[in-house]
């Protein structure tokens, strides 16, 4: 049977035709711009399983944005109103210095309250500047606050008069307070006192997971995750800026990045390098710039930075990013005077804490207390896309995937230990 070559000829441009057609449905599908390769060696870093991959989410279609993961269900168990015997002292207490400390003052608090079987005071809440003092309804949602603790820790407005001007004796409490501690030390004070006001400080942010689940862990996760929630007027500014800025990001389906960049921070001897070496704590404008650059995001991200009002040392950041945005300029208008012009900074920090806490992504740009009970929050709520700068090489390519907190990535978190 003799074979045309023209027959040939055609057979062999189909082919090539499709192969070539093939070629470019795969890089235009693979290798588009907009999307950021996962490097296969890094990507097996993570402890691929089906807990993992619920917590950690999903990729979304652009390959920078994450779909959030789902939204984890507390396990802790709330105690038994018989357990402790009340007594008829007063704890009395006061949140300070921003929204980061009071989810782990409140805690404390009450596991302390309720080891003693005393009656916990409703704190107010001062600021580091002098003056600033709030009472708790001015920021959280008293009511709630205390008929979540009903049944485990009885609960006051205010100090009775009988004891309100006398001295009370003043107990130093580690955070994350352990049984064994209140009993050594607190305890006998309260025997022989009456009442007592705690003074909570922080010998370590320790904000890493527990292996043993104890009576007091269940109500010290239940008091840090389940008391606190912002009082309406306060909640309806969050509400506001967060919509403001997913309209601000249209091109990028209403996702926006929060970044806790401080410039008064930044400024502190703790941000630099020991030496010129070791690890960082904090990274300036700059260098976020430069990260965020290369790790695929691009100049229509729309950036939330905590710190107040700009300052000329955010231009690097607004020269790459430029829809990047302070609150001075997303806040509602009849709010500035009260929360923006006002001296006393306590509820500045609160929109940040909330705001960082809702973003779809969170970048803490300063180490510390602020960032680990925000990742708390978010790990809480399926929000795990916690990004923590370092300085990454130009030599190959990024993924946002790699520089996930280890909080998320290891499951380290005291929110898994709350969470299930």
């Amino acid at each position: 049977m003799m074979v045309d070559p023209r027959q040939i000829l055609a057979g062999f441009l189909t082919i090539t035709m499709f192969v070539m057609l093939g070629g470019m449905i795969k890089r235009d599908h693979f290798d588009s711009p907009s999307e950021v390769k996962m490097s296969p060696s890094k990507r097996a870093t993570f402890q691929v399983t089906k807990f993992e991959e619920q917590n950690v989410g999903s990729v979304a279609a652009d390959g920078i944005w994450r779909v959030d993961s789902i939204e984890l269900k507390p396990c802790w168990s709330k105690p038994s109103s018989e357990e402790v015997p009340q007594t008829d002292g007063y704890v009395t207490f006061s949140l300070t210095d921003g929204p980061e400390y009071h989810v782990s003052q409140i805690a404390d608090a009450v596991v302390v309250a309720r080891n003693l079987g005393a009656t916990l005071v409703l704190p107010d809440i001062r600021g580091s500047k002098l003056g600033d003092k709030r009472d708790f309804e001015d920021v959280y949602d008293a009511q709630k606050f205390i008929s979540r603790l009903e049944g485990i820790v009885r609960v006051v407005k205010q100090t009775p008069s009988k004891i309100a001007t006398k001295t009370l004796a003043v107990v130093k409490v580690p955070n994350r307070v352990t049984v064994d501690h209140i009993a050594v030390h607190i305890d006998p004070v309260y025997r022989q006192k009456g009442n007592i006001r705690l003074a909570t400080y922080f010998p370590s942010i320790n904000m890493k997971k527990t292996e043993a689940k104890t009576d007091s862990d269940s109500l010290a996760c239940m008091a840090m995750f389940g008391t606190l929630e912002l009082q309406p007027e306060v909640q309806g500014v969050v509400d506001s800026m967060v919509e403001r800025l997913r309209t601000l990001s249209r091109k990028s389906d209403g996702h926006f990045m929060a970044v806790d960049l401080r410039v008064d921070v930044l400024g502190k001897k703790g941000c630099q390098q020991q030496g010129g070496s070791g690890p960082k704590s904090c990274y300036d404008a700059r260098e976020i710039a430069e990260f965020l650059r290369k790790i695929g995001f691009t100049k229509d991200t729309t950036i939330y930075l905590t710190q107040s009002r700009w300052d000329s040392s955010l231009d690097a950041l607004k020269e790459f990013f430029p829809k990047t945005y302070t609150k001075e300029s997303i806040m509602p208008m009849d709010k500035k005077q009260e929360l923006l012009d006002s001296e006393a900074p306590t509820l500045e920090e609160v929109l940040d804490f909330y705001i960082c806490s809702e973003s779809d992504v969170f970048v803490p740009a300063i180490s510390g207390l602020f960032y680990a009970n925000v990742a708390g929050k978010r790990i809480a709520s399926g929000k795990t896309q916690i990004l923590v700068p370092a300085d990454v090489s130009t030599s190959s390519a990024a993924s946002p995937d790699e520089y996930i907190s280890h909080y998320v990535t290891e499951q380290n978190h005291l929110a898994y230990s709350c969470f299930c």
